[in-house]
């Protein structure tokens, strides 16, 4: 163990698309003790898959690198990668593997779902979003057109998070953080909703009960992990969730996280429901809600140009007119699943660093336009953007920011926030508290702070014409 604790020991795990992340904490003091890490392949391709097994092999392995701490701790909750799909069969085996948040093969069954059911008002109103080709209502509907016979064998279904609380505990639990992002549960009436189900057909007995906020999923049960049998389990929730916990949002804070995919969210203490789409109205994992806008491409594909012009990350240019839309995987905001990059405004004099700063341009702007739906009309202009992910460490990526929303920037000190969003709701549960109040304590939030500086207005207007113009390029 690295640090003495002063209270009783939780574990968070974060289980991410590319890996499984622990973090065993101190209830009282939020003194990380202990760590561990292992990771997860996703299948290359169109399709983005991968085997449920590996998540709970990779948590074994995370668990053991935390030592006699993970033994000692008693709580435990999972934060997990939204909207998976977690087909089981009636042994409680994966019938294939799970299809993942950024497989976009599932845009025809989304467009067919939104139009057989009222349209993207009547989804926004009844739901509380539009369930995009990500939504795991939109994977199920692929699943049954192409995959009949899997579709047959399914007789649960789960999401990433519920597949590993299942497995610790044996109990059939969801939250409704989590929930919301499947395009089953309504955020109207905070319950599954029975015609969709029928319209996809699937029965509410193959699903998870909800747990209600600061209700226990069970205890744990497995026997081949380093934790003690009889530990709390906490209801766990999805990784943006869990992330807002981790921080202890209270409604009105813009956060906007640059990982493999970009989202960018706030509490609210109103019940979103965006018809365009292109917020998704979550709930969050205390009764509050979690609007949101996610885009697929940000450091990865900012990234990638960087490998394709052999420089480093951080080696951008001031100047120029160029514009790049990264969409290097599909886009979800702006909804264009077909879409491949684009780059407009190439001159002679146009500079390999100016190509890579308007990469990271691009994949600002679509975070930086979906920020203002996300926020309610109340919310301050001048509030900080609490720059979170892999992506807020790149002084790149917070100069992007800075200039392109003319807001404060504040980059916590603290790292893993789904993980210790997710300590934080299982310290909540051991301690009887409010899990966002349990990580003010711990002072997740805190962190190095930057000035406002002017917004860069010409370089906002040249990104959001040449989207404008360039609709059936990006549709096609």
């Amino acid at each position: 163990m690295g640090a003495q604790s002063a209270g009783p020991l939780v574990v968070g795990v974060d289980s991410s698309t590319q890996s499984t992340k622990t973090l065993v904490v101190d209830a009282e003091t939020g003194v990380v003790v202990a760590r561990g890490q292992a990771p997860h392949t996703v299948s290359g391709g169109e399709g983005k898959e991968s085997d449920p097994g590996q998540w709970w092999r990779a948590l074994g392995e995370a668990l053991a690198q935390c030592g006699d701490a993970a033994r000692q701790a008693s709580a435990l909750s999972v934060g997990g990668q939204q909207h998976g799909l977690v087909a089981l069969d009636a042994a409680g085996e994966p019938v294939r593997p799970a299809m993942l948040w950024n497989d976009v093969r599932p845009a025809p069954q989304s467009e067919r779902l939104i139009a057989e059911l009222g349209g993207a008002e009547a989804w926004a109103d009844r739901v509380g979003s539009v369930p995009g080709p990500a939504f795991t209502v939109a994977k199920w509907a692929w699943l049954r057109a192409n995959e009949p016979a899997a579709a047959a064998a399914t007789t649960a279904v789960r999401l990433p998070h519920d597949y590993l609380t299942q497995r610790l505990t044996g109990e059939a639990v969801t939250d409704r953080g989590d929930a919301s992002g499947t395009g089953w549960w309504a955020s109207s009436t905070e319950s599954y909703d029975l015609e969709i189900l029928e319209h996809v057909g699937l029965s509410a007995g193959a699903l998870p009960r909800v747990a209600l906020p600061g209700e226990a999923a069970g205890t744990v049960h497995a026997d081949d992990l380093p934790l003690p049998r009889g530990a709390l389990v906490a209801a766990g929730t999805g990784d943006n969730m869990a992330a807002a916990l981790g921080l202890g949002l209270r409604p009105g804070q813009p956060v906007l996280s640059l990982g493999t995919s970009g989202t960018v969210y706030a509490v609210s203490t109103h019940r979103p429901a965006d018809p365009t789409g292109t917020v998704a109205g979550f709930a969050d994992a205390r009764g509050d809600w979690l609007p949101l806008a996610c885009t697929l491409n940000c450091t990865l594909a900012v990234d990638r140009v960087a490998a394709l012009l052999e420089r480093d990350r951080e080696a951008v240019e001031a100047g120029g007119s160029v514009v790049m839309l990264p969409f290097l995987d599909g886009e979800r905001t702006p909804n264009l699943p077909g879409a491949s990059g684009l780059v407009h405004g190439l001159r002679h004099q146009t500079t390999a660093g100016q190509l890579l700063q308007a990469a990271y341009d691009g994949a600002v702007f679509a975070l930086l336009e979906a920020l203002d739906r996300v926020l309610d009309k109340d919310a301050a202009a001048d509030a900080p953007l609490l720059l979170i992910g892999g992506g807020a460490k790149g002084r790149a990526w917070r100069d992007t920011v800075r200039r392109l929303s003319g807001r404060p920037v504040v980059v916590p000190e603290a790292q893993e926030l789904v993980a210790l969003g997710a300590a934080a709701q299982a310290a909540g549960l051991l301690l009887g508290e409010d899990p966002a109040a349990v990580a003010r304590r711990w002072g997740t939030a805190r962190g190095a702070e930057y000035e406002a500086q002017e917004r860069d207005g010409a370089a906002w207007d040249r990104i959001a014409t040449t989207l404008a113009d360039s609709g059936a390029l990006l549709r096609r």
